[in-house]
C-alpha cells in the first residue's frame, strides 16, 4: 500500500527514449512522482533527474545512508538492501541528495531527489526497484520524498495507558515504546491501584497518574489513551476517551462484540479521531517469516492455515482465565493467532466452529482446550487450538500451500545460573515468547522434497507505536486498520457462541 496518499507515483527501470521522457517530465510538472532508476549513458534519464551514473556495481547487499532530512524521521538511519548499484552523481544545482553508499570507505550519492514543477523526480542508484518498494525501511523513505512533506504542527503526542497494571506489564512496555519512539511521550497513567501508580512513577518519574478514566480524558496533555484494561471495560473505556476529543489504541481484543466494535468505529469517525488494536504480534519476528514466505509463492497457493499455542500446565488464576472479565479463553491467544490468520489470508472467513473442552481445570472458567476452525467460500480452511492440557505441544504454525509446507515448532525456554549460597536456579519462561525457525518444504518435480530452514526475520523494533506515531503526525497509512480487527472480533464472537453451543457451525456473512 502507498504511503504516497494522493499522490500519483511510477517506477521506472528502463532506458528512455524521448517520448518517455517528454511523458515523464510533464507527468511530473503536473504533480506526479518519478521514481527513475537511470542505466549508465540514458542521457534522457540524465537531463530529467539531473544526475548522470558514474559506476555500476554488481549485487550484493549495501548498507544505505538517509541523509538527515525531515523525511526519516522515525526511520532507521543505515539500512541493508541486496541490489545491483550505481553510483550517481549530481549534475545540476537543483538536485538534492537524499541517501549515500559506503564504497571503499567514501559515501557516494545512491538516492537523489529533484522538484520538477509541482512534482518530483527521483534517481534511485538501487538498480532493483522491486526490492526498494519491498524494502521497508527504504521503501518508505522514497515514497516520503514523492510528496510535499513539511514539518507537522504538533511533533510530540501525549500517551496514557489506561490501565497501567504490574511491574513489567503492558503499561511499562508501552512507556518504553513512547520513551524510545520520536514523538510519542508518555504523559499520564492511569490505575484503580495505588501500588501500581507508584510504581508507574518509579518507571517514569515525570508522567501524570490518575485513579480514574475521566482525569486522563480531561487532561489537555494526553492526545492517545491506550486502553490496557480487562478486555470486559474496553468498550466503555474507548467511547469515554473517544468522545473526549482523544485519539485511542486498545489493547487486543479490541472488544468483545461486534455492536461495540461498529459503535467503536462510528464513535472515532463522528469525533475525527484514530482508534486501532494493539495487535503487537503482527511484528513478531517468526509471524513476519512466515508472510514474507507465503507471499513470496515460495509454496504456491495457501490453503490450510494451523496455528497452536498451549501446553499441559495449570492455568494463570489472574482475569485471563475468569470468562466474565477476559471474555473467554478464544479472547486470550485467539486475538493474536486470529488476526495472524485473516491477515495471511486477506479476508473473514464465512463459516466458523469451535468445539470446547473442560476436563481438568474446574477452578477456571475458562476452557481446558478449544479448537477454532474456520472456512471461506473457496474452501481454504484454518485452525487456531488453545489447550491447557496437551501434554506434546503442536507446531506453532503448521501452512500448507499447493507448492509445499512450512512448519514451526514451539522450544521451551530455559535460564540457569549458578546462584552464590542458592546452587543451579533454572526459571522456565513462556514457550510462546521466542520466536521459532520455519521449516519450508518444497516438492521439485523430478526431485522430490526440498527442505529448508527459514530464521526469524530481522527485529523490527517498536514497529506498531512508530507506525501509530507517523500516521498522526505525517498521515501515513495506519498499520492496524480498526475494519480488520473488527473481523477478528466478529470471528471471536462467533468461537464464543459455537463453543457455548456445543461446537455449532455458525456461519458469517461477507463483508457484514
Amino acid at each position: 500500500m502507498s504511503l504516497l496518499l494522493d499522490t500519483p507515483i511510477r517506477f521506472i527501470s528502463d532506458r528512455l527514449d524521448e517520448p518517455l521522457g517528454a511523458e515523464l517530465r510533464s507527468f511530473a510538472e503536473s504533480g506526479g512522482t518519478v521514481v527513475l532508476a537511470p542505466v549508465p549513458g540514458d542521457s534522457i534519464a540524465a537531463d530529467l533527474t539531473g544526475v548522470a551514473v558514474t559506476q555500476g556495481l554488481p549485487e550484493t547487499e549495501w548498507f544505505i545512508t538517509l541523509a538527515k532530512r525531515a523525511e526519516a524521521v522515525r526511520l532507521d538511519g543505515e539500512v541493508p538492501i541486496t541490489s545491483a548499484l550505481r553510483l550517481l552523481e549530481p549534475r545540476a544545482d537543483d538536485v538534492d541528495v537524499a541517501a549515500t553508499t559506503s564504497v571503499g570507505y567514501q559515501h557516494s550519492p545512491t538516492i537523489t531527489v529533484r522538484t520538477i514543477g509541482a512534482g518530483r523526480v527521483i534517481a534511485s542508484g538501487i538498480a532493483n526497484l522491486d526490492a526498494v518498494q519491498r524494502h521497508a525501511t527504504v521503501g518508505r523513505f522514497v515514497e516520503r520524498l514523492g510528496r510535499p512533506f513539511s514539518t507537522p504542527e504538533v511533533d510530540t503526542l501525549g500517551v496514557a495507558v489506561v490501565g497501567y497494571g504490574p511491574y513489567g506489564g503492558m503499561g511499562y512496555s508501552h512507556g518504553l515504546a513512547c520513551t524510545e519512539t520520536d514523538g510519542l511521550r508518555l504523559a499520564a497513567a492511569v490505575d484503580t491501584s495505588s501500588d501500581r501508580l507508584t510504581a508507574a512513577t518509579d518507571d517514569f518519574p515525570e508522567l501524570a497518574c490518575y485513579d480514574s478514566a475521566t482525569g486522563a480524558a480531561n487532561d489537555p496533555n494526553v492526545d492517545i489513551a491506550i486502553i490496557a484494561t480487562p478486555p470486559i471495560h474496553h468498550a466503555d473505556l474507548a467511547l469515554e476517551f473517544l468522545r473526549a476529543g482523544k485519539h485511542v489504541v486498545v489493547e487486543k481484543p479490541m472488544c468483545i462484540t461486534t455492536a461495540q466494535a461498529d459503535e467503536l468505529l462510528a464513535t472515532a469517525e463522528a469525533n475525527d479521531r484514530m482508534i486501532t488494536v494493539h495487535q503487537s504480534r503482527r511484528w513478531d519476528r517468526d509471524y513476519l517469516a512466515l508472510k514474507r514466505t507465503i507471499e513470496s509463492g515460495m509454496i504456491g497457493d495457501t490453503f490450510v492455515i494451523e496455528t497452536f499455542v498451549g501446553g499441559f500446565e495449570h492455568p494463570c488464576r489472574a482475569w485471563h482465565s475468569e470468562d466474565s472479565v477476559s471474555g473467554g479463553a478464544v479472547y486470550d491467544w485467539g486475538s493474536h493467532h486470529v488476526d495472524w490468520i485473516l491477515q495471511l489470508y486477506g479476508s473473514a472467513p464465512t463459516k466458523v466452529m469451535c468445539p470446547t473442552h473442560t476436563r481438568v481445570w474446574h477452578d477456571s472458567t475458562n476452557v481446558d482446550q478449544l479448537s477454532l476452525w474456520m472456512q471461506w467460500d473457496d474452501g481454504r480452511e484454518a485452525t487456531f487450538r488453545q489447550s491447557d492440557i496437551a501434554a506434546i505441544r503442536r507446531p506453532k504454525f503448521y501452512v500448507q500451500g499447493t507448492k509445499g509446507t512450512v512448519e514451526g515448532h514451539y522450544e521451551q525456554i530455559f535460564e540457569r545460573d549458578i546462584v552464590a549460597g542458592r546452587g543451579h536456579i533454572e526459571t522456565v519462561r513462556h514457550h510462546a515468547e521466542a520466536p521459532v525457525n520455519l521449516t519450508v518444504a518444497t516438492h521439485e518435480p523430478e526431485r522430490g522434497i526440498l527442505s529448508t530452514v527459514v530464521p526469524p526475520a530481522p527485529h523490527p523494533g517498536w514497529g506498531f507505536h512508530v507506525n501509530m506515531a507517523d500516521h498522526l503526525l505525517l498521515g501515513e497509512t495506519l498499520a492496524v486498520d480498526p475494519r480488520d480487527t473488527r473481523d477478528v472480533v466478529r470471528v471471536l464472537e462467533a468461537a464464543h457462541r459455537s463453543g457455548s453451543e456445543g461446537g455449532s457451525v455458525i456461519s458469517l456473512e461477507a463483508n457484514a
